[in-house]
């Protein structure tokens, strides 16, 4: 009997949200390599038709009341709609007491909101899409937020960072399900990583730092980025800010909110991963131009930051992987 899927939409949804597992699950039942296959059903609360957030109108297969018996696994799906969603009383509660006939829950992108507001996260790990991480973690202060991984899995509970981290996530079950030569059979038939180098730290913003209210440091804010191949030590950012070290890490910290050490870092990152995407430079030529100094120190930097290394980096989205 093959597995049955649960997809829960909503109007606003993001579209790959919902076709990105759907395909990964139907991809695993075509070839072969999902015994009996996946069944998936899609269901809102409205029934008949939901718009995704391109504009895209999907048909359901039916409404949340007519989704009866037990289900193998309940999907969540994400998006612009997600903030309507966790006001569905209806849709809440549908997946409340769908959880409790369901062997594994998950939740692709923001579709984390809604099983945080059935209360399927108090206690637990979970992501969701990097921009969305802290929104979670203040909105539900019992959600241990992991802001960089893909996917989180916390006992029967698996949640996805972005749109198609939705696709890993599908392929990770899969192979939880059948083997990981299966989930490597349909990643390559989909032309997939069966598992995504680094994080989601490699995606998003690399800093969301606000301004410095001292005018010291915003003047240092906004010369840091043009001079990073300088000495840009603790020593050396304090006198240029005629501070002492002391008080000039203190104050760096207090308002920007990171030490200035990880600052730098972090800038240097950012304008390495620019060169890496955008022109033909060497790693070494890279690594000095940004102030690294040496390729080994920045492909530390990039392993702690990022998760990857510049040459990873480079392979994904650089001017080669952009053609």
């Amino acid at each position: 009997m093959p597995r049955r899927v649960v997809i829960v939409v909503f109007d606003g949804f993001q579209i790959l949200d919902l076709t990105g597992p759907m395909e990964v699950f139907s991809a695993a039942g075509r070839g072969g390599w999902a015994r009996h296959g996946y069944a998936v059903e899609v269901v809102s609360s409205a029934g008949a038709r939901a718009r995704a957030s391109c504009g895209l109108a999907v048909a359901v297969d039916r409404r949340l009341s007519e989704c009866r018996g037990a289900i193998d696994t309940l999907v969540v799906v994400g998006g612009d709609g997600t903030a309507a969603a966790v006001q569905d009383v209806a849709l809440v509660r549908f997946v409340a007491a769908a959880a409790r006939r369901t062997r594994r829950v998950t939740s692709v992108c923001s579709g984390a909101f809604v099983l945080a507001r059935a209360g399927l996260l108090d206690g637990k790990r979970a992501t969701t899409h990097w921009s969305q991480c802290d929104r979670l973690a203040t909105a539900f202060p019992d959600v241990h937020v992991e802001r960089d991984p893909i996917f989180v899995h916390d006992g029967s509970v698996w949640t996805s960072a972005g749109v198609t981290a939705g696709m890993d996530l599908a392929l990770k079950l899969v192979e939880d399900d059948h083997g990981a030569d299966a989930a490597r059979s349909v990643a390559r038939w989909l032309v997939l990583f069966v598992q995504r180098p680094g994080g989601q730290a490699q995606f998003s913003v690399q800093l969301a730092s606000q301004p410095a209210a001292r005018a010291p440091l915003r003047e240092l804010e906004a010369w840091i980025p043009d001079h990073l191949d300088e000495d840009l030590s603790v020593a050396a950012l304090a006198a240029r800010s005629a501070m002492s070290e002391r008080n000039f890490a203190r104050a760096f910290r207090a308002e920007l909110g990171i030490t200035p050490g990880a600052y730098v870092e972090a800038m240097r990152v950012e304008a390495a991963r620019r060169l890496l995407e955008s022109t033909p430079a060497g790693v070494a030529a890279v690594a000095a131009s940004c102030g690294f100094g040496t390729i080994e120190t920045m492909h530390r930097s990039f392993k702690r930051t990022l998760g990857v290394t510049p040459g990873q980096y480079r392979r994904h989205f650089g001017p080669a992987a952009s053609a």
